[in-house]
């Protein structure tokens, strides 16, 4: 990690905005030399800073976090332990306090976010019109027109082109396949979103689906190969489509990095999870949607491996379209459905898009 670059200028001014008083003379060493003893790895490097507060001595300490592993490799990651450690330092008795936090800008140019209470994002607007709307017109029981095709066509064309960006961090890849087990959005948390019984499911289905799904990461988390640019959350109410094939693609989750499979199963579980709904078995226009999905984007990406890790992904997004928190009026026989799906393909070495029908007991 290369040191960043404070200096006594931006050092100055940030602390006065901290205390809201006048700082001169500000001097900057690294806390006890830098030197970890006989500790083999830190989080950071912590400053000591020297400085005079309306001509009162002070000292201070200013500490980083380090990119690297343990949930650290993103700017959000750290900033969350750094906006955490703010709030929290002061809070415990006999605890060391923190004066404050702030981020570095590109110039230099320290903020001072140490009263900040919450956060906001400002996107661009984009025009358009769901992707979803496409599939619950074909619900409902329109035909399927050559613009769904092409649409299909078109997504299948776009996940081909960014996942064939490689990575080249194998951390992340494990980080990600740990995330679709253990993350608060993914299957622990998915998990513990359902009530302690609901209809069929109860906490030993639920409980047996969770330890396939351990034994699925260690069947991946070696397979660092695999890491690509993914979008992370691609299904269609993330999906803006205009005339034609024209669309822009909204919210992207979790990291930059991870498996292509996360986005696949994203999409394609939709076609099977509409059409069980419309007649409860994949079949029609959805039925050629999900397998002309599947082989232009084997054909495009050239990655018949997907086939062998996808089952978690698959399992992670049936556990939601299964709930009763994110689906609560969904018939008790599409849920059944879909735990038939995520069961099976979970015990399969190879998922098998011919076979969607055959995973949920058709």
């Amino acid at each position: 990690m290369s040191p960043i670059p404070f200096t006594p200028a931006a050092l100055a001014t940030c602390l006065e905005k901290m205390h809201g008083r006048a700082v001169r003379e500000v001097r900057i060493a690294p806390l006890g030399a830098g030197s970890q003893g006989d500790k083999g790895y830190g989080y950071g490097i912590p400053l000591r800073i020297d400085y005079l507060l309306e001509g009162e001595p002070r000292k201070a300490v200013l500490e980083t976090v380090r990119p690297g592993p343990f949930g650290h490799e993103h700017m959000a990651d750290r900033a969350q332990l750094v906006l955490w450690a703010h709030r929290a330092f002061g809070a415990l008795p006999r605890h060391v306090a923190s004066l404050g936090s702030g981020a570095l800008r590109a110039g230099g140019e320290l903020v001072e976010l140490g009263d900040a209470q919450e956060f906001f994002l400002v996107t661009e607007f984009v025009e358009g019109t769901e992707y979803a709307g496409d599939l619950l017109r074909l619900r409902g029981g329109q035909p399927l027109g050559e613009r769904d095709l092409a649409r299909a066509d078109a997504l299948a064309d776009y996940l081909a082109q960014i996942h064939a960006r490689r990575g080249s961090d194998p951390g992340l890849y494990a980080r990600r396949v740990r995330e679709l087990v253990g993350h608060g959005e993914c299957i622990f948390g998915v998990v513990d979103s359902y009530p302690e019984r609901f209809a069929f499911i109860d906490a030993g289905l639920l409980r047996s689906i969770e330890h396939r799904c351990l034994d699925w990461r260690w069947k991946l988390k070696g397979r660092a190969e695999r890491l690509r640019q993914v979008h992370g959350d691609f299904h269609p109410w993330n999906i803006l489509f205009r005339e034609g094939v024209d669309f822009t693609a909204l919210d992207r989750s979790r990291g930059e990095w991870g498996e292509p499979a996360d986005d696949v199963a994203c999409l394609t579980l939709n076609y099977l999870f509409f059409s069980l709904q419309r007649s409860g078995r994949l079949e029609g226009g959805f039925e050629m949607l999900f397998r002309r999905f599947w082989e232009r984007y084997l054909e495009r990406s050239a990655d018949a491996a997907l086939l062998e890790v996808v089952a978690p992904f698959y399992a992670f997004r049936a556990l939601v379209m299964a709930s009763p928190v994110w689906y609560p009026t969904l018939e008790e026989a599409v849920r059944r459905r879909l735990f038939d799906f995520l069961l099976s393909v979970l015990g399969e070495e190879r998922f098998d898009p011919a076979r969607a029908n055959a995973y949920c007991g058709l």
